[in-house]
């Protein structure tokens, strides 16, 4: 998000906060709760999730690198709208809500990358909406997340390999269905050579055919 500022703001904005390292399973913040700041993640991943009164939770999104946490929250000055809890080691900088602004405030570029972050978020929310909503079939919003995760890899090779960090109950709160679904959609996409599956780590084999499934 602010890796293209100027020298001058680049500079001040790696003045702010402090880097942590994080383990699998810790919370960063909850949901409803008072704001304390951003996080940027530079590596690792985060599981941004919600829960209903009755106790059922959805999970929004697989937050990667590079990905700010809290935003929305610290600009409008709301509490969390979300959880957030790391699913692999995390490292991440926290900025403290008033640093966060007074730097903004200060850096007229920062705040266009702000904003710029904030619509990416907003079109990566309406998508997920989208796919929720009008694919057909269990299968169809599975293969989208898949082909979206393989295509963020990026490994060297230019395979689309990643680590299957969620349990089939995470994914399946994920695309909208039951554990049993998503465990049977996977075993059909590896009888159909769509996917290998080699203990947490998943490789995509056809894309193209994933990509007309999820259409």
């Amino acid at each position: 998000m602010f890796c293209n500022l100027d020298s001058e703001a680049l500079a001040a904005f790696d003045s702010l906060g402090i880097h942590t390292a994080l383990q699998a399973g810790t919370t960063i913040f909850t949901e409803e709760t008072p704001i304390v700041g951003v996080f940027v993640l530079c590596t690792g991943r985060v599981k941004l999730s919600c829960t209903s009164r009755e106790g059922k939770t959805l999970i929004l999104k697989i937050a990667a690198a590079g990905d700010v946490l809290g935003l929305g929250a610290v600009i409008s000055g709301s509490r969390y709208e979300v959880t957030a809890e790391t699913i692999e080691p995390t490292r991440l900088k926290s900025i403290p809500r008033s640093e966060f602004l007074a730097f903004i405030e200060r850096h007229g570029e920062g705040s266009m990358h702000a904003a710029q972050e904030l619509s990416r978020e907003y079109r990566s929310a309406f998508f997920d909406v989208r796919r929720l909503a009008l694919s057909v079939s269990a299968a169809a919003r599975l293969a989208g997340v898949l082909l979206d995760w393989g295509r963020n890899s990026s490994p060297n090779d230019g395979q689309m390999r990643f680590t299957m960090s969620l349990t089939h109950e995470e994914l399946a709160s994920l695309i909208g269905s039951s554990r049993e679904t998503v465990t049977r959609m996977l075993s059909r996409f590896k009888k159909d050579k769509l996917i290998e599956i080699h203990g947490a780590t998943m490789l995509i084999l056809a894309p193209d055919k994933l990509e007309q499934l999820a259409a």
